[in-house]
């Protein structure tokens, strides 16, 4: 589905005339010739993100756009993970790429302590992400385009509970993609062609992707091992809808 190169610290991921929706920094949806995973380096915290991006895309000779313009375009995803490590999955309609640095995991424990939410001191920290791109040849419905985020997350928590012991990281972003002239589809759960796929797709690249981040040396398996974690230990109140 897409044609996708790495260069000075940029994945771009080219399909012409693409519908995408972005969960990423200025997300939403849009159409578009290509998406762009940029790289930046630990203790990245740059006055103007727009133009600090831009000024990266453009040194990569990827595309030359005013700060204005970037990431409202085409989708943009942000990660401390180099682009040499992403990876790619293809299956049936569907294509992935994942780069994945989990380095800030949040844990979710079933049976929380009941602490307040954290001041979020840590988000001054060099963090990781897990950020994903999942495409399909198809041309799908607005619902099933939005489900398809959901399906490609449910995927990428399943997949690193199994390999870290946590569903994410404190930063983690999806963007998905169709094909507005392949065939019209309306569903995108796990049990439709594009769903199951997708959760396919997913998983390996996520794996390949860890596998290329961390080689021999193990990721963390948990917050106390991660170096900028989180874990969710505040409860809710739960009432009945009256």
């Amino acid at each position: 589905m897409f044609e996708a190169r790495t260069n000075g610290g940029i994945l771009e991921i080219e399909r012409p005339e693409t519908v995408w929706l972005s969960t990423g920094w200025r997300g939403g949806r849009r159409v578009a010739d290509a998406a762009y995973s940029v790289t930046v380096p630990d203790g990245w915290h740059p006055d103007e993100i727009a133009l600090d991006v831009a000024d990266r895309l453009a040194a990569a000779g990827v595309v030359d756009l005013p700060a204005d313009e970037i990431g409202r375009t085409a989708p943009i995803l942000l990660t401390g993970v180099d682009a040499e490590n992403a990876r790619g999955a293809r299956l049936g309609p569907v294509e992935a790429y994942a780069t994945a640095g989990v380095s800030n995991l949040a844990e979710l424990p079933m049976d929380p302590v009941g602490t307040d939410f954290p001041d979020g001191g840590k988000w001054d920290r060099p963090i990781g992400t897990v950020n994903l791109v999942v495409g399909t040849t198809a041309a799908l419905s607005e619902g099933a385009l939005a489900n398809l985020v959901a399906v490609a997350a449910e995927a990428k928590a399943a997949t690193l509970c199994f390999e870290i012991g946590a569903p994410g990281t404190t930063s983690d972003a999806v963007v998905v993609a169709a094909d507005p002239s392949g065939p019209e589809t309306g569903f995108s759960g796990s049990a439709t062609p594009v769903g199951n796929a997708a959760r396919a797709c997913v998983r390996e690249a996520v794996r390949a992707s860890l596998h290329a981040r961390y080689g021999e040396n193990p990721p963390p398996s948990s917050v106390d091992r991660a170096e900028y974690g989180i874990v969710t230990d505040a409860r809710a109140e739960v009432f009945s809808p009256e």
